[in-house]
């Protein structure tokens, strides 16, 4: 398995990153997950639904799709003004596809460990030895029954399986560790620093996918557990395919269960 460190861009000469857009970019896709959680509960709301806020993943995972083509659109624009390529911090080959196959199926091993501990552990310090009994409500509502028909939950379900996974993964990776992560180490920043950094804005926007207001610290916790983790892998390997077939595996996790719809009576 090879870890040799992507080709340099076939572009004009590279310019620094700025500061303001490394950290920026972060921060205003936080928002924009943040508006279309707002948005799609407040179309939920006026369409008789009784949803809660923040919507529950099918939706979520619905309302991603404009987030992530914007956030896609405003990355490549910013590294064009650099000199760089969204392709060459992917480095996406057929020739070293099903390597890369293989080392995201053992990075989505290696990370869920301490991603699993960090939801038990937080879970324990919230709830104590409750925590397990907690866990049953505590990322779901119980109580909330969608009010659309089964074809149009049936619809949305596979929207949100076939166009979440395949967007989101490599945005989220283009953006956090490829964009901001790369370019912080670029102008000198520590290492630690530039990992954790765009690690605890990859939290925060995980926020507005707790389903209940108990679930946000954990959330918070194990997704800046999963980001710094993220970030190590991409360090050492020098490019973002493997960690985002990893990242592709989980998206696809949390969203492929919404085709349960389809066996409902």
């Amino acid at each position: 398995m090879s870890t040799d460190a992507p080709a340099q861009p076939h572009s004009k000469a590279a310019s620094p990153p700025r500061l303001s857009g490394l950290i920026g970019l972060p921060i205003l896709r936080v928002v924009l997950v943040g508006l279309a959680a707002v948005s799609t509960w407040l179309v939920l709301v006026a369409a008789g639904d009784d949803a809660s806020f923040p919507p529950m993943m099918l939706y979520a995972a619905i309302s991603m799709f404009v987030v992530n083509l914007i956030t896609l659109a405003v990355v490549r624009g910013a590294l064009h003004a650099e000199g760089r390529r969204a392709r060459d911090l992917i480095d996406f080959s057929w020739r070293r596809l099903g390597t890369d196959v293989l080392w995201g199926l053992l990075w989505l091993m290696v990370l869920w460990i301490p991603f699993a501990l960090a939801v038990v552990g937080v879970g324990f310090a919230m709830y104590g030895p409750d925590v397990f009994t907690r866990f049953e409500t505590l990322f779901y509502d119980p109580s909330y029954v969608p009010t659309f028909d089964r074809p149009i939950l049936a619809l949305l379900a596979i929207v949100a399986v076939v166009t979440f996974a395949p967007l989101n993964a490599p945005t989220e990776e283009l953006l956090y560790r490829g964009y901001s992560q790369g370019g912080l180490l670029s102008r000198g920043w520590p290492a630690a620093w530039a990992i954790l950094v765009p690690a605890v804005v990859f939290a925060a926007q995980h926020v507005f996918y707790a389903a209940t207001p108990g679930a946000v610290p954990i959330y918070l916790v194990a997704f800046l557990v999963w980001g710094i983790g993220s970030g190590i892998i991409v360090r050492w390997q020098g490019r973002l395919m493997p960690i985002i077939v990893a990242h592709f595996l989980v998206n696809l996790m949390t969203s492929a269960p919404a085709l349960l719809v389809l066996a409902l009576p």
